[in-house]
């Protein structure tokens, strides 16, 4: 079972060694290249202002953010969720260096703790530049390239755009899932059980095949053909040669 989890965060602001911190997590599933029902989405207090052009961005302020968590009471569930998946993220190194900003606040021996301990990274932003050098790669040029609605999207929100994310990479990878199939799967097994099986030998005593050679006329018109080609190309017919040859 290969089993990817979606994320994207909100923040405080722009640099977590500046002290910013993460207001809102949010991831959906994916199994064998399927979205599932299941889904993590956190509010969580930063004790901290959020800076105004971070508010223009998602829209949230410290007052909707009073009452909820901080980041250490929610560790454990998150991690929990996230463990031993595959994270997939639009810009991996940003949201992972809050992350590992907010995990290396709760260490209490002062060793480092990271999310790559718990999980693979793939960085959706790095992956796009590779498939379309020089062109936008943001969220929403993704989301017209490959015609993922993003209708809803007026504010950036973790989760919403995790779910955008999610159809976005899911596309993108499309042609990569013909050639890499779950050995899991139904399909797989069907397959299994069809090489396995369902071979079919030819009868050592079967007739001969009836072979049609050219007509006297084909063969001149394929000589002449030949000839003109290598008239053409100044001798240089491939063909020709390789007739000779032979």
């Amino acid at each position: 079972m290969t089993r990817q989890i979606v994320l994207d965060t909100e923040t405080t602001g722009l640099e977590p060694a500046e002290g910013h911190k993460i207001i809102e997590i949010g991831c959906v599933e994916i199994v064998n290249r399927r979205l599932t029902k299941n889904s993590y989405h956190q509010y969580l207090n930063p004790d901290r202002e959020i800076d105004a052009a971070a508010i223009e961005v998602h829209g949230i302020t410290l007052v909707q953010l009073s009452d909820k968590p901080r980041f250490c009471d929610v560790a454990k569930d998150f991690l929990e969720f996230v463990k031993g998946a595959e994270l997939i993220i639009h810009n991996a190194p940003f949201d992972v260096g809050f992350l590992n900003h907010e995990l290396s606040l709760m260490s209490r021996d002062g060793a480092p703790v990271r999310i790559e301990a718990h999980c693979g990274i793939i960085d959706t932003l790095k992956l796009a530049r590779s498939m379309h050098p020089g062109q936008k790669n943001d969220l929403d040029s993704l989301c017209r390239c490959y015609s993922v609605d993003n209708s809803n999207r007026l504010l950036h929100g973790a989760l919403l755009d995790a779910e955008i994310l999610a159809d976005v990479y899911l596309s993108m990878t499309r042609a990569q899932a013909g050639f890499i199939e779950d050995a899991s799967s139904p399909a797989a097994r069907t397959n299994a059980a069809t090489v396995s099986t369902g071979v079919k030998r030819v009868a050592a005593d079967r007739p001969s095949l009836t072979v049609i050679g050219p007509t006297t006329e084909e063969l001149a018109a394929h000589q002449a053909w030949l000839d003109e080609i290598d008239k053409k190309s100044g001798g240089k017919c491939v063909w020709k040669r390789v007739a000779i040859e032979s």
